[in-house]
C-alpha cells in the first residue's frame, strides 16, 4: 500500500487550537499542530477480522461477513496465524520502514465491545441476544476486550515514536485509542449502561489519551453515561448523514456540556464563516477544542490559523 500524501493529519497534544492541511495540485502541506500519518487499516472493525470475520470488499465500501452463527459457537482469542493479523502486522512494518523520517505509523481501526461482536453476530441477531442472553453477551464483551488490549498491545511495540507517542486521527504523547460504539443508537440508555459503559470505563483506563467517536443523533442519548466515565479525554462528534454540520449551533448545547463536565470537544470545521461564529460562541474556550479544517490554499489555512487564537 502506497503511501498517500493525504494521510490523515494529527494534532501533538490533546489541548489544541485548529489543525490545517491546505491541499495543491498532488502535494499537501501540513499546518498547524499536524503530523503526516499512515495506517496498516484493512476495514473499520479490524478486531472482528482478527477474531474470525471475513471481509466482503465492495467497490467503495468493505464490511465483515458474521461468524458466529450460534451463541455456543463464539470463540475470542488470539491467533497469530489469522490471515488479516499477519497481513496488518506486515503492512505496518513495512509502512514504519519506509516512513522513518517521514510520516509516523497509526493504529488500524480496532473497533471494541458491541460494535465487534455486532460484525461477528450480525446487528439483527445481537439485538435479541441483549434481551434472550444478556449473560451471554457480558461474556463476550469480557473476552473481547481481553483480545482487543493483546492486539493493541503488539501494535503499540511497532507504532510508538521515539517519545512513547501513538496516533489514531490524533498524536498523543502515550498510549491513544479511539473508542465508539455506533451499534448504542439503537439501544436504550439503560442498555448502554449496563453492556457499554462498563467496557468503555475499563478500557479508558488503560490507555492514558482516549477519545470516543461519538456518531449521529441516536447516540446523543448516551451522553451523560459517557461524561460519567472519568478516563475518557474526548468527544469527537460526527452528526450523521442529512444532519447539520458539525459547527453547526445546534450542536453547542453538546459542546458546552461536554467542556463543562472536563472533556475536550474534536469536530470538523466546514468553512471559516463556521469557524468565527464557533470562536464568537465560546471564546478562549475554543482551546478545548481539536478543530479539523480542509483548506483550499495556504492563504487560507494562514487564515483559520489566525482566525483560531485565543
Amino acid at each position: 500500500m502506497p503511501y498517500s500524501p493525504c494521510a490523515t493529519p494529527s494534532t501533538t497534544d490533546f489541548s489544541y487550537r485548529v489543525n490545517l492541511s491546505a491541499r495543491a495540485c498532488i502535494h499537501t502541506h501540513y499546518l498547524g499542530e499536524a503530523v503526516p500519518a499512515v495506517a496498516p487499516d484493512l476495514a473499520p472493525n479490524c478486531l472482528a477480522l482478527y477474531l474470525g470475520c471475513t471481509g466482503v470488499e465492495m467497490p467503495g465500501t468493505v464490511w465483515c461477513r458474521p461468524c458466529i452463527g450460534r451463541p455456543e459457537e463464539a470463540r475470542f482469542a488470539f491467533d497469530p496465524d489469522n490471515f488479516y493479523w499477519r497481513f496488518s502486522l506486515g503492512l505496518g512494518r513495512e509502512q514504519k520502514r519506509l516512513g522513518q523520517g517521514k510520516f509516523l505509523l497509526q493504529f488500524p481501526d480496532l473497533i471494541e465491545g458491541l460494535d465487534t461482536l455486532a460484525a461477528m453476530r450480525s446487528t439483527e441477531e445481537l439485538l435479541a441476544d441483549l434481551i434472550e442472553r444478556p449473560a451471554w453477551v457480558h461474556t463476550c464483551l469480557r473476552q473481547i476486550t481481553d483480545c482487543y488490549f493483546h492486539y493493541y498491545d503488539l501494535l503499540y511495540d511497532l507504532i510508538r515514536d521515539e517519545v512513547g507517542g501513538s496516533i489514531f486521527w490524533l498524536w498523543a504523547p502515550g498510549r491513544m485509542a479511539k473508542f465508539q460504539c455506533d451499534f448504542s443508537a439503537m439501544i436504550s440508555p439503560a442498555m448502554f449502561a449496563e453492556f457499554m459503559a462498563p467496557v468503555l470505563s475499563e478500557m479508558c483506563q488503560r490507555v492514558s489519551y482516549p477519545i470516543y467517536h461519538w456518531d449521529g443523533p441516536g447516540a446523543i442519548p448516551h451522553h451523560d453515561h459517557l461524561l460519567a466515565i472519568p478516563g475518557l479525554k474526548m468527544l469527537q462528534w460526527t452528526p450523521g448523514a442529512g444532519a447539520e454540520p458539525p459547527g453547526h449551533r445546534r450542536w453547542w448545547p453538546l459542546y458546552h456540556k461536554t467542556i463543562e463536565a472536563g472533556k475536550k470537544v474534536f469536530i470538523a470545521i466546514q468553512d471559516l464563516e463556521a469557524l468565527r461564529e464557533l470562536k464568537g460562541e465560546f471564546g478562549p474556550l475554543l482551546q478545548q477544542f481539536y478543530l479539523g479544517f480542509g483548506a483550499s490554499s495556504p492563504a487560507q489555512a494562514e487564515e483559520a490559523l489566525d482566525l483560531a487564537q485565543v
